[in-house]
C-alpha cells in the first residue's frame, strides 16, 4: 500500500503494569470512526519499546481487529534482529498492513548496521515497511544517502522523518533534497507534531502523528486543509495548536503530555505509562488540562 494523508499513533494505556484493553480498543475505534488514513499501533508513543513480546502481538492483534478497514502498521522494532524477526512475524499473523521499524540500540551503530536491520526485515517481510527515522530516541541519525541505500530495497514504503525546518522555502528544499534520492514509490512522512504542516505544504505524502493518535479530528483538519489546497487554513490550525505544542517542548516530550491529555479526557486510567515513567506530576497535569479546555480540544468528541 502507499503510505499518504494521517496516520495516527496511538497510546497503549497501561493499568496495574499491564495493558488496558478497553481503553487501547476503544482509542483504535476512535481512530477509526474518525476517518484516519492508517492507524500506528506499538510507535514511541505506544511504549512498544517498553512491552514483551506476547503484550506486543496482543496490542497487534486488538488493534487490527478494531479498526475495521483503516489499514494498521505495527512498531516491530527491537534491540537484536532476531528480536525484531519475530515481531515481524507477529504483526504479519495478526493483520498488519505495514511494518514500522526504528533502529534501536544500546551500542552506537553504523551505517551497516542499519542497513542490514531493514535488509532483514524486508526479505522477511510480506507487507511495507517504513523507516523510522527517530533520532531522540533511537539515538542513531540518518543521513539522505542511507536514506537512498535502505529505500532501494524492495518492501520499503515510506520514511518517517524528523520535523522539518520552520521556514517555508527551508522546508521545502529539505524535503526536496530528501524526495530526490527515493524512489517514487516511497513517500515521505513527517513527524514532529509542531512542523507537519509545515512539512506536508512542503511536499511530505504523510503526517506520522502524536496527537492523532488520542485527537484525531485535530490532526484531520490539518491533513484535509492541505489535501484540498488551503495551506494557510493548515498553517492557521497549527498555530492555533502551539500551547500544546510548547507542553510537548517545555515537559519532556510529546508522550508525557499525550498521556496526561487522553487521562483529563477519560481516555486512559491515571499513570498509565510502563514505569519507570511517571508521567507528570500534579502541577504539570493541571498545565495540560487547562490547554486542552482552552482549546476546546474534547469538543466533538
Amino acid at each position: 500500500m502507499r503510505f499518504t494523508g494521517l496516520s495516527a499513533f496511538p497510546l497503549t494505556p497501561l493499568a496495574d503494569d499491564r495493558i488496558d484493553e478497553d481503553a487501547f480498543t476503544a482509542g483504535v475505534r476512535r481512530l477509526a470512526a474518525a476517518g484516519v488514513d492508517s492507524i500506528t499501533a506499538l510507535g514511541s508513543t505506544g511504549s512498544y519499546a517498553y512491552l514483551d513480546r506476547e503484550e506486543r502481538a496482543r496490542a497487534a492483534r486488538l488493534a487490527v481487529e478494531n479498526a475495521g478497514d483503516v489499514p494498521v502498521v505495527v512498531g516491530v522494532g527491537a534491540l537484536r534482529t532476531s528480536h525484531v524477526l519475530a515481531h515481524v512475524e507477529d504483526a504479519q499473523r495478526a493483520g498488519a498492513s505495514g511494518l514500522l521499524v526504528a533502529p534501536l540500540t544500546y551500542q552506537a551503530l553504523t551505517d551497516d548496521d542499519v542497513y542490514g536491520l531493514f535488509d532483514d526485515v524486508t526479505r522477511n517481510s510480506s507487507v511495507p515497511v517504513i523507516v523510522y527515522d527517530n533520532p531522540r530516541t533511537t539515538h542513531f541519525t540518518f543521513t539522505t544517502e542511507l536514506y537512498a541505500r535502505i529505500a532501494g530495497l524492495p518492501g520499503i514504503a515510506s520514511i518517517k522523518i524528523p520535523g522539518v525546518p520552520t521556514g517555508p522555502a527551508e522546508a521545502r528544499a529539505h524535503v526536496e533534497g530528501v524526495r530526490a534520492v527515493l524512489p517514487e514509490h516511497v513517500t515521505i512522512g513527517v513527524s514532529g507534531d509542531a512542523f507537519a504542516a509545515e512539512g506536508l505544504i512542503a511536499g511530505c505524502e504523510a503526517w506520522y502523528s502524536v496527537v492523532g493518535g488520542t485527537l484525531p479530528e485535530v490532526a484531520l483538519r490539518v491533513t484535509r486543509a492541505v489535501r484540498d489546497g488551503d495551506p494557510e487554513a493548515a498553517r492557521a490550525e497549527s498555530e492555533r495548536l502551539a500551547p500544546l505544542w510548547g507542553l510537548f517542548a517545555e515537559l519532556g516530550g510529546s508522550q508525557r503530555v499525550i498521556a496526561a491529555v487522553a487521562e483529563h479526557l477519560g481516555f486512559a486510567r491515571r499513570s498509565s505509562l510502563p514505569r519507570p515513567i511517571l508521567g507528570l506530576d500534579d502541577a504539570q497535569r493541571s498545565s495540560v488540562a487547562r490547554v486542552v479546555d482552552d482549546l476546546g480540544l474534547a469538543e466533538g468528541l
